[in-house]
């Protein structure tokens, strides 16, 4: 992988994960010594950050890892709620056997909140794939990571997230996939996410980092 993947992939993967919280600071300089590589690999990263919207621009000051509004916060998911049962709907209706048969992976899960979170992503994202739709999949995938950030600036204030109760309902997704009942299936993903929306934006709401909404 060339040297300017590798540090953005990196640096992606330390705001999505909270590393860099939400309105946190970065320099140049210090992210080159923090990866031990020059700038410029640490520039061409940022502006890649900064088309997606994962980083801001701070005029002579540097740069700061992008806030997360509601509004935004809400898009986000309300995308996923559009794009993720249309991935559900192609694997049920193109996805070999096989494909679905893989997701007997997904039925267990034990560990801890951080544990879940790759569980989850995993899952979702196995689900993006098993739709054989490349380009709806990547799109998803990214949805999927860009969630991570939510749940975790607002794991600390989330009520009922019960790790249990989320994979039985991966289970009866799974059964309903597995059936080929698109319909079932259709009103499973749809429900999921639509808990998850309830969960996370109150919890967000409460949260001193958030911004209240998008200016418009």
């Amino acid at each position: 992988m060339l040297l300017r993947e590798n540090i953005y992939d990196r640096l992606r993967s330390d705001i999505l994960a909270c590393r860099f919280a939400p309105g946190d600071e970065m320099r140049e300089q210090d992210l080159a010594e923090r990866y031990e590589v020059s700038r410029q690999p640490v520039r061409d990263a940022l502006l890649r950050l900064q088309r997606e919207h994962l980083v801001t621009v701070q005029p002579r000051q540097g740069y700061r890892v992008t806030p997360i509004s509601l509004a935004d916060a809400r898009d986000l998911l309300r995308f996923r709620l559009a794009l993720e049962p249309a991935c559900v709907a192609e694997a049920i209706e193109s996805a070999p056997d096989s494909v679905l048969k893989s997701l007997d992976e997904f039925r267990r899960f034990a560990g801890n909140h951080e544990d879940f979170i790759a569980y989850n992503r995993a899952f979702h994202s196995a689900l993006a794939h098993a739709s054989g739709n490349r380009r709806m999949a990547t799109a998803l995938c990214d949805l999927i990571g860009q969630a991570d950030r939510l749940v975790r600036v607002s794991i600390s204030n989330l009520r009922g997230h019960d790790p249990a109760k989320l994979v039985a309902e991966h289970i009866a997704l799974i059964d309903a996939m597995q059936s080929r009942e698109t319909r079932t299936a259709a009103r499973i993903i749809k429900a999921h996410i639509g808990a998850t929306e309830k969960r996370v934006l109150p919890a967000l709401k409460r949260n001193a980092v958030i911004v209240e909404e998008r200016s418009s």
